[in-house]
């Protein structure tokens, strides 16, 4: 990222170890728009350091002794701390699942804590990961969004021409994903009988957690998909951290194919590479796809081949994503058929699906 003479983003440091801090510290000093303000070796020192700086942005360690990361996220939400946050956490089970957690409570994003190499590598590392996550921050504050020129190509408050059942929905995100797919998903009622595919770009392991917090919370079955996962009525399957998933069909119906050919947009999953399967395999079934808030243009591609065998596309509109990137594209490439609030987004699927 290279904005060289804009404003700068205020930066507070949280984590209990020294030496992370530091290298965070370093890491984050390569990056031309970032501003250090401050840190915190622990969650009651972090919070008065936060109300004190009102900073722009804080790395929150999620696995702190005493109060952790996301006790210090919530107790900032409470507060109504306006500071983006990005979650620091370790590559370990425990780690996914209270990153997890944070993820789908609001935080911002989360960043790996690299697990070996020299010091030199690992501050590349951090500062790789941390470039593009505070790309979208800057985008959230200082970048000028003209919605409504963007937003004016699709219908934002009724549908256009007649609905007709949709058979399988496909859902992409990405940055701000794990939360609007924990106020959508379980908004669906117990009924809804068309399968439902989410591509959610995170990381091995963390789509796991994801899924299970999912589960808990939807009347719908969620679970990370395997290979040759049947795609049944009534169920969502969540695409694992990386490795691409693609659908196939099989004597007994439809069911995922997982693939780790290369990544998509930097990622894997993509969410084309869904939804160019879902054109290849299921051209003649009614579908709907749903793109919701992401950082890039992942999607775009997939929904104009959907569009091509006759699927409807819905984008969520500008107001409550986090980063207003993905929706954006489809819509200014005229393949959304509606732009709709996330609070409204579970019925215009149930709508879609009837």
């Amino acid at each position: 990222m290279n904005r060289v003479g804009k404003k700068r983003l205020r930066v507070v440091v949280v984590d209990d170890s020294t030496l992370s801090r530091v290298l965070i510290r370093d890491a984050l000093r390569e990056i031309d728009t970032v501003s250090i303000v401050g840190s915190a070796e622990n969650g009651i020192l972090a919070l008065k350091k936060i109300g004190e700086l009102d900073p722009d942005v804080v790395t929150l360690d999620v696995e702190m002794p005493g109060m952790d990361g996301i006790q210090v996220l919530r107790e900032m939400k409470i507060r109504g701390d306006r500071a983006r946050t990005i979650m620091v956490s370790r590559h370990t089970a425990a780690g996914a699942q209270v990153t997890t957690d944070a993820l789908m409570e609001g935080a911002f994003d989360f960043i790996l804590k690299p697990s070996g190499g020299n010091v030199e590598a690992n501050k590349r590392e951090l500062t790789d990961a941390l470039d593009g996550i505070l790309e979208a921050v800057y985008e959230s504050y200082y970048g000028s969004i003209d919605v409504a020129s963007v937003e004016d190509s699709a219908q934002q408050d009724e549908f256009v021409g007649e609905t007709s059942r949709c058979e399988l929905v496909l859902i992409g995100t990405s940055t701000g994903g794990p939360d609007a797919l924990r106020r959508l998903l379980p908004s669906l009622p117990a009924g809804f009988r068309a399968p439902i595919l989410v591509v959610q770009h995170m990381p091995p392991n963390y789509t796991a957690s994801l899924a299970n917090r999912l589960d808990e919370l939807c009347p719908l079955n969620v679970v990370e998909a395997q290979d040759d996962t049947p795609i049944l009525p009534g169920s969502i399957l969540i695409a694992p951290g990386g490795r691409h998933m693609g659908i196939a069909g099989s004597k007994g119906g439809l069911v995922t194919r997982l693939s780790n050919d290369p990544p998509e947009h930097s990622c894997r999953p993509a969410v084309d590479y869904l939804f160019r399967s879902a054109f290849q395999t299921v051209p003649q079934k009614k579908m709907l796809g749903v793109i919701l808030t992401g950082m890039g243009n992942d999607g775009t591609e997939g929904c104009a081949l959907l569009k091509d065998c006759g699927a409807r596309i819905l984008a969520q509109d500008a107001r409550e994503c986090v980063v207003y990137g993905m929706p954006k594209s489809v819509i200014k490439n005229g393949l959304a058929d509606r732009i709709i609030p996330l609070n409204q987004m579970a019925a215009a699927i149930c709508r879609e699906a009837k």
